[in-house]
């Protein structure tokens, strides 16, 4: 997947060929997909595990699916949800859309113009959802996602695009111990050839810029042996 990670998918179908074939195709292309062939069965599952993407046909047997969609819309509004529909009923596409669905998709389709829709919106949904978290806080740094700026208590702290990286992770992964080698793949890229050290040379810079005594640091903690750890106590 895209995202760096296996996006679940519940596919609401009471069609069995069509369900079985479409999970089939979904998992070929890195999904984790679990399946309802009715309207309830798919909430109760929903209830217990939230997936990140629900496939629905309009068409159930015990449901209406505009209610069901109306009712994932008010479960979880960020839900990616996208209809079934029949060839022809344009209405039905507007009525779901109004409802709430991210996009449509009619039958009969190609598998693959599906799994092009999913990751479509995906892409969408989470790219909004990352520019919505314009600040990052971990007393007393806070860290501005839009101007890629670096303060303590309020006040402009200046770093390099390296250590502003390594800060942003850090931050985002509070009290979790961080090998030399995680945080060389994660700001460098796993195809930085280098040592280790350049980790350690940037921690240290970090340290007499955001610590109050950068030789008893209370925010970049050393994890003996294996690398650092954020420390967040708010």
């Amino acid at each position: 997947m895209e995202t760096g990670y296996r996006n679940q998918v519940l596919i609401i179908e009471d069609d069995n060929h069509i369900r079985r074939f479409v999970a089939i195709n979904l998992e070929r292309n890195g999904f984790e997909v679990s399946e309802a062939a009715l309207g309830r069965q798919a909430l109760q599952h929903i209830a217990l595990n939230r997936p990140d993407v629900i496939v629905l046909d309009l068409m159930l047997p015990d449901m209406d699916g505009f209610e069901i969609c109306r009712m994932l819309r008010e479960i979880d509004p960020d839900i990616v949800i996208i209809i079934i529909t029949a060839r022809g009923q344009d209405m039905d596409k507007i009525k779901g859309l109004g409802l709430g669905a991210d996009d449509y998709i009619v039958k009969p389709f190609n598998p693959l113009e599906l799994v092009a829709r999913i990751r479509t919106v995906l892409r969408r949904t989470q790219y909004v959802e990352k520019r919505h978290r314009k600040v990052l806080w971990s007393r007393p740094i806070r860290i501005d996602l839009d101007s890629n700026q670096l303060f303590k208590h309020d006040c402009l702290i200046e770093v390099t695009p390296k250590e502003y990286q390594l800060v942003r992770v850090f931050v985002e992964n509070p009290n979790i111990a961080l090998s030399r080698n995680e945080l060389l793949n994660l700001v460098w890229g796993e195809d930085f050839v280098g040592d280790t050290k350049t980790v350690d040379v940037h921690v240290r810079k970090l340290r007499e810029k955001l610590e109050d005594d950068s030789s008893k640091p209370q925010l970049i903690e050393t994890v003996w042996g294996l690398g650092y750890r954020w420390r967040k106590d708010d």
